[in-house]
């Protein structure tokens, strides 16, 4: 690959080889932080962190202790007086590999093919901390120091939902006091198309139980006459959306905006093509809120879905029933200036409004994560995409993702605006087997971070 022209090209070319096997030593470690038996891997991952962070010239580098999974910090603080403050995020942990029979190549034995390196955690994140940490060790050794303050925030619990995350935050929020906050744990449209994320949507989550009589009954001496807890859950999962694909939830789009003209220009001019991306999901229709194209329904306007639905019995053969319990499981996503203890009052006032007589229905909240949003008009924002247009070659498009993470707690929390300098593809297969990093976005990705830092001390301390 010949490199863009960008400050840290020479070292990038210079050190690839130990670039390459640093990366392929710490994708060897398998710290699955959703398996129990896993921790003492996820322990090693830190410790490979630390060490990497040590190696590159940072400072007061240390492995926090959390509830769960350690956490990994480091900084350098001898920026120009007036320079501002990053913290860049990451996490070292990985998911599940299974189902392991469809790997092409060993989850943890890296194989590069094709110029993509295949193993869990090379997107999702190790690959993408690592040009982080690169880029801040090139700069140290051809300037002999960083235009900015820099800090590194690796966690070990992301995959699982990062519940001890904002404990974490507040704990070290005076060392960890910053201007601006970089994100490298999300994707880009195309090799040929840059793109930044500026929202991420939130998630809250519901588990919905119906009783209708102690036990289950009899169908031919009760069935008829009495209320059947499973057509119960399947009503009250029937009455979530109306006939246009719209949540009924009173007050649900309060606080849902539209998209600003700059992110709705970007998002009209991103490419897509409706059959392949059907394919790729395995569906033959499309659905959703009516009025709203895909990428909207996909990233920018906020869903409910029910995820699950059990109750009664589902064996082969028959059993002649009147089903005395079911559950009912929904998970939302909720767009910026959504909060997530407003939607959860909200659908249980929903709830206990449509449960029928005779069925005692209960809900239980399963967690929440705010969305996350960075303005477009950003100072900051503006920096990253001068850097991406300069090295991609062309002005990035701006775009919502779909998913959720501890985005929005990094922002409110440290009180800094959140850039997003991921390098991820459609294609990289993030969460399933032969998860890839396209190697050619991994380059691009370390310069980035130089320029990155060098713009952002430019532009100041990236607050409006």
């Amino acid at each position: 690959m010949q490199l863009p022209e960008a400050r840290l090209a020479p070292y990038a070319d210079a050190h690839r080889d130990r670039i390459l096997a640093a990366l392929i030593e710490w994708l060897r470690i398998p710290s699955i932080s959703a398996h129990p038996e896993r921790e003492a891997d996820v322990q090693a991952s830190a410790e490979f962190t630390a060490a990497l962070l040590r190696d590159a010239g940072l400072e007061h580098v240390a492995i926090i202790p959390t509830a769960g999974a350690p956490a990994v910090y480091a900084d350098w603080l001898h920026a120009p007086e007036g320079a501002p403050t990053v913290v860049v995020y990451g996490h070292h942990d990985v998911q599940p590999v299974d189902p392991v029979d469809l790997w092409q190549s060993a989850p943890f034995g890296p194989d590069f093919r094709d110029g993509q390196c295949f193993a869990r955690g090379a997107i999702d994140d190790k690959g993408q901390v690592l040009y982080e940490i690169e880029a801040a060790r090139g700069l140290l050794e051809l300037e002999g120091g960083l235009p900015l303050n820099l800090k590194f925030l690796i966690e070990g619990e992301e995959e699982v939902g990062s519940p001890h995350f904002e404990a974490l935050l507040h704990a070290e929020r005076e060392r960890l006091a910053c201007d601006v906050v970089v994100v490298s744990d999300t994707g880009m449209l195309a090799p040929e198309l840059p793109s930044t994320c500026v929202a991420m949507r939130g998630l809250v989550g519901f588990d919905v139980s119906v009783r209708t009589a102690r036990g289950d009954l009899h169908s031919g001496l009760f069935g008829g006459a009495v209320p059947n807890a499973a057509r119960v859950a399947a009503e009250l999962a029937a009455a979530l959306h109306d006939s246009d694909g719209r949540v009924t939830i009173p007050g649900f789009y309060d606080r849902v905006r539209a998209l600003t003209p700059a992110e709705q220009a970007s998002l009209d001019t991103v490419p897509f093509d409706a059959d392949a991306w059907m394919a790729d999901a395995g569906v033959t229709a499309l659905d959703g809120e009516a009025g709203c194209s895909t990428l909207e329904r996909i990233g920018s306007r906020p869903t409910a879905e029910i995820v699950g639905i059990s109750g009664g019995y589902a064996g082969s053969g028959i059993k002649t029933i009147v089903p005395a319990t079911a559950d009912l499981k929904v998970a939302m996503r909720l767009v910026p200036e959504q909060r997530p203890a407003e939607v959860a009052d909200a659908f249980e006032a929903w709830v206990a409004a449509h449960a029928p007589d005779g069925a005692e229905v209960t809900v239980r909240r399963e967690g929440a994560v705010a969305p996350a949003h960075t303005p477009v008009g950003h100072p900051a924002v503006g920096a990253l995409a001068r850097v991406l247009e300069r090295v991609w070659g062309r002005a990035p498009l701006y775009t919502r993702e779909g998913g959720s993470g501890p985005e929005e707690a990094l922002g409110r929390v440290l009180e800094a605006p959140v850039l997003f300098l991921g390098v991820g593809l459609p294609g990289d297969r993030i969460h399933a087997p032969n998860e890839r990093m396209v190697m050619d976005q991994f380059w691009k990705g370390l310069l980035a971070a130089g320029e990155l830092w060098h713009e952002l001390a430019l532009t100041g301390t990236g607050r409006p």
